[in-house]
């Protein structure tokens, strides 16, 4: 059994503390890998009842971006496995390095471990395929120069999760379920700090005296809880898939590369990503106004050609994110801009069209597949898809994307599919080393939350990263810091826990100001306005300052709370906005260091390319334009932290990219590290 104890507080109420060496909060694809790995490790070195020295602690086990999010055909990036491909796992860090902003020795040794998660994952019964003779075969996605990915079709991470889960079950290691986190609470210990006690709010008690709080005390720290998915409002991440950022913010740890996000078109009424084949189909997208009238063929005014636009739609299969790169001369991710423009400049609705081909423009010539360009066409008649409309193409090609609207209501066969340029994925995060250990000792970050990705990376790279994540940190945990469970409470902690009830039972009472929901939606507007993919200087700077005067309000407690769901989200609100404030400050920084467009981004100026003559600024009439990438800044990256939180003040640094290890040691000296330890303090 856990350990476990009661912590008496001021006012003489009794709050439940659980004792542990190890908590992981988060319960997706990673957070559960590293929950069997370090099981693992400990029983190999003997330790007594491995299962009661860790626990996972999540908001909601079925939640998350592992559980809830895909695409048509979900990818797993690894080190290359088809028999004629050879690859290598210097070459593979040279690829997830190539675009800047990731150090080199966290790229090496997500290659070198790359193999050992994906047979584990094998191993657990996640069913990826192989052909006769065993062989994992590949093929290219974004990015990616070899044939490196692979699938288990649209739920590849939930397949892993769940497989995952049940080893973690099978171990007896406790998940903890619908438990928010709401503070994590530092101490400074022999003049070095520590994050010694996470305190959520357990959801099955919040209407208690105590608002359901919850103390877990622990000797180490794992956070695994996602990427900031409620900090935008035009999302593709699944609800419920909040992120925790701020809290880590407020907690001391340091973050970078947060300019760095993913973007790229999905459906919004269920969010998925329309990449792959749901774009290789090339489909019909138009237009309507907000009611669903007023029908419109705006890409097409756009395009030289009816060939060239259909090209560029087949492109955006695996053109997938947005790219300023892919924007002028009528490139594929011209199409994102267009859609940008046609939802936040004109307030219009678009629509993916799977019942009809792409309809010409005025003037221009009809539609016909076998007018494409060589890629498009070659690659539909290698996959035998040539029939007349996109939705036969859709399921001769791949009817589990078909199938995976149906399961949530949707029938693309008869209806048109709404669909918006989404926030995806964050590439940046939280500071971490080699062993995924953040600045401060005792805490790891894996999966989305250490940004560990650069400017660019492969498409699904990110659930090997968070694999590789895992396992690092455990064998770290585990060969480092020890089995070793906290007899008692710090008395620092209990203080905390005492100020944190009573600042609850303050807000509680509070009826000034406007409501948490209000609040969040307030953000979530801001970071989709300014902080997406289309970006401007001044506009950031104004809405900046609001985040910062959000959060200093918040901080206040100038918030209506009527009820304990409200209590819930203000705290939720508090943590988004300084969440939001940091992402924007970074941004800024990034533009007045002269940074340009560049990853997912695009920077607009007056004086820049113009990105299509008939693209206008509805407010001067000019051309829109937009500045290219300044490749000097993919050398350095900037590292933010907290300065002030009262005054909501940031610090940020930049940091030389550290390259890549060039190792060749001898097996003998090699073997020596590994037994006495010394490999883990290189």
């Amino acid at each position: 059994m856990i350990r476990q104890s009661v912590l008496t507080l001021n006012s003489g109420a009794e709050l439940l503390v659980y004792h542990l060496n190890t908590v992981i909060v988060g319960s997706g694809a990673a957070g559960m890998n590293c929950a069997v790995h370090l099981y693992e490790f400990f029983e190999q070195k003997g330790v007594p009842d491995p299962q009661d020295r860790i626990a996972v602690v999540t908001a909601g086990l079925g939640l998350g971006a592992s559980r809830m999010s895909g695409s048509d055909k979900q990818t797993y990036y690894k080190l290359g496995t088809s028999p004629s491909v050879a690859d290598s796992a210097l070459d593979f860090a040279r690829t997830l390095t190539a675009f800047g902003c990731m150090h080199g020795d966290v790229a090496l040794a997500e290659a070198e471990s790359s193999l050992r998660e994906f047979y584990h994952l094998v191993q657990a019964g996640v069913p990826f395929p192989h052909d006769p003779e065993g062989a994992y075969i590949g093929y290219k996605t974004d990015h990616d120069p070899y044939e490196r990915a692979t699938s288990a079709g649209p739920k590849t991470s939930l397949y892993m999760s769940e497989c995952l889960q049940k080893q973690v079950e099978w171990y007896g290691v406790k998940i903890f379920d619908r438990h928010e986190v709401a503070e994590l609470i530092d101490i400074s210990e022999h003049g070095t700090k520590r994050i010694a006690g996470v305190l959520t709010f357990d959801n099955s008690r919040v209407d208690d005296a105590l608002y359901g709080l919850t103390l877990f005390i622990c000797e180490n720290l794992v956070l695994a809880a996602g990427g900031p998915g409620e900090l935008y409002e035009i999302s593709v991440y699944p609800q419920g898939q909040t992120g925790i950022h701020g809290l880590a913010l407020e907690a001391g740890l340091r973050a970078h590369n947060l300019t760095e996000s993913q973007f790229g078109l999905a459906s919004t009424k269920f969010r998925w990503n329309v990449s792959g084949t749901y774009m290789q189909v090339v489909p019909r997208i138009f237009s309507t106004d907000a009611s669903g009238g007023d029908e419109r063929e705006f890409l097409a005014p756009f395009f030289d050609t009816t060939a060239k636009m259909a090209t560029n739609i087949f492109l955006k299969g695996y053109q997938w994110p947005f790219d300023p790169q892919r924007i002028l001369n009528q490139q594929s991710s011209l199409i994102d801009v267009l859609v940008y423009y046609e939802t936040q400049v004109l307030g219009r609705r678009v629509y993916l069209d799977f019942t009809r081909n792409p309809v010409p423009g005025p003037g221009k010539e009809p539609f016909d597949l076998f007018a494409l360009e060589d890629e498009a066409l070659t690659y539909l008649r290698r996959n035998g898809a040539l029939q007349d409309t996109p939705i036969e193409r859709l399921q001769h090609m791949n009817p589990l994307a078909i199938e995976i609207y149906a399961e949530n209501g949707i029938d693309i066969r008869s209806e048109p599919l709404e669909i918006n340029v989404c926030a995806q994925h964050h590439n940046g995060g939280f500071v971490v080393d080699k062993w995924w250990q953040s600045n401060i000792p005792h805490t790891f970050v894996i999966g989305e939350m250490a940004g560990t990705h650069g400017v660019k990376r492969p498409g699904g790279s990110a659930l090997n990263s968070g694999q590789v994540g895992g396992l690092r940190a455990a064998e770290y945990i585990a060969n480092v810091y020890g089995s070793e469970v906290p007899e008692v409470v710090p008395a620092d902690v209990s203080v905390r826990v005492c100020e944190f009830a009573r600042s609850l039972g303050e807000l509680d009472s509070s009826r000034e100001g406007p409501r948490p929901s209000e609040v969040i939606s307030k953000i979530q507007r801001i970071m989709s306005l300014y902080g997406g993919h289309i970006r401007e200087y001044r506009a950031c700077k104004s809405a900046a300052a609001d985040a910062k005067d959000l959060y200093r309000q918040l901080r206040a407690g100038r918030v209506r709370v009527t009820n304990r769901s409200d209590l819930l989200q203000a705290c939720k609100a508090r943590h988004l906005a300084l969440t939001c404030a940091a992402f924007l400050e970074a941004i800024l920084e990034y533009l007045e260091q002269g940074g340009g467009s560049r990853g997912s981004f695009l920077v607009l100026k007056d004086d820049g390319a113009i990105i299509h003559p008939k693209l206008l600024d509805p407010e001067t009439g000019k051309p829109l334009a937009f500045v290219p990438e300044n490749e000097l800044l993919r050398r350095t990256i900037a590292e933010l932290e907290v300065e002030s939180a009262e005054e909501c003040t940031f610090r940020i640094t930049r940091v030389p990219v550290r390259p890549i290890p060039e190792r060749d040691e001898p097996f003998e000296l090699a073997w020596a590290a590994f037994r006495t330890g010394e490999v883990f303090r290189r």
